[in-house]
């Protein structure tokens, strides 16, 4: 909202709210700090989507810290909308990002005491990420979004999850609204599920009858009680919603007049 409020463009509000998160070591989700895969090496997933409906992203990035900023940087410097591993690394330091260890002392730790019992990847089920999704509007109403993630912790080196994955994990129509999500992004990505909720506004269903749809896609999984999978969603009035597989999600929500945590219904109950 300070950014908007100074008169810059929704989309600077995106990835600059987005930053913060990614610089805090003590979120250990995304950005500095992130869990690190199975051996223990932190790797980065984002993508933004502007309200001219052009999108960015990147994918196992590593010693970068600001994945989303890299992710704008490829939306409006190539003509490319997903890079990965190391032509991602080494965009981003043609482009003034500096390298460093995203690994902090206390993440090492904790995948140190993985290590010592684990030999594979993690159970998703047994301590579960959380991508950070951010949707905004302005008072123009322009829409753009975007997401951030360090991703499935402890995954197997080389996974991707739907973070980097337009469609999947965001999807912006300015005409329309966007929709984010967070959770086991294998299923995300599977359902389409944020192309899905807006395709559902588009037809006129409100952003939680689209959220809700979204979700029960995931009915098809036999297992679907034992991962969780969450969304967000932003019309083009102005409505928003969350709304998940499974309880203990919340989201924020922040306007000129308001700002609150809201804990989102669920549908397994």
């Amino acid at each position: 909202m300070e950014v908007l409020n100074s008169g810059r463009s929704v989309l600077d509000a995106i990835e600059k709210g987005i930053n913060v998160v990614e610089n805090d070591p003590k979120v250990d989700s995304v950005g500095l700090g992130g869990y690190p895969d199975a051996e223990g090496n932190v790797t980065l997933d984002a993508c933004i989507m502007d309200s001219n409906g052009n999108a960015g992203a990147v994918a196992y990035l590593s010693n970068i810290k600001n994945p989303i900023s890299i992710a704008r940087h490829v939306k409006e410097k190539t003509a490319h909308v997903l890079l990965a591993g190391k032509g991602a690394q080494k965009f981003a330091l043609q482009n003034g990002f500096k390298k460093e260890n995203l690994l902090t002392p206390e993440t090492k730790k904790r995948w140190e005491r993985w290590k010592q019992t684990n030999k594979e990847m993690h159970d998703p089920v047994k301590d579960n990420h959380d991508t950070i999704g951010l949707l905004a509007i302005d008072k123009n109403g322009n829409i753009a979004g975007g997401v951030s993630t360090s991703g499935w912790a402890y995954k197997m080196p080389g996974r991707v999850g739907d973070s980097s994955i337009i469609g999947a994990s965001l999807f912006v129509d300015n005409n329309v609204g966007a929709a984010c999500a967070t959770g086991l992004g294998e299923k995300v990505i599977e359902t389409v599920g944020s192309f899905l909720i807006v395709e559902k506004m588009r037809e006129g269903y409100s952003p939680l009858e689209a959220c809700k749809i979204a979700i029960k896609r995931l009915s098809k999984y036999n297992n679907s009680n034992i991962f969780q999978v969450s969304y967000l969603a932003l019309n083009k009035d102005g409505e928003y919603a969350g709304f998940s597989n499974q309880k203990e999600f919340s989201y924020s929500i922040v306007t000129n007049n308001l700002s609150t945590i809201v804990k989102s219904d669920y549908l397994l109950k």
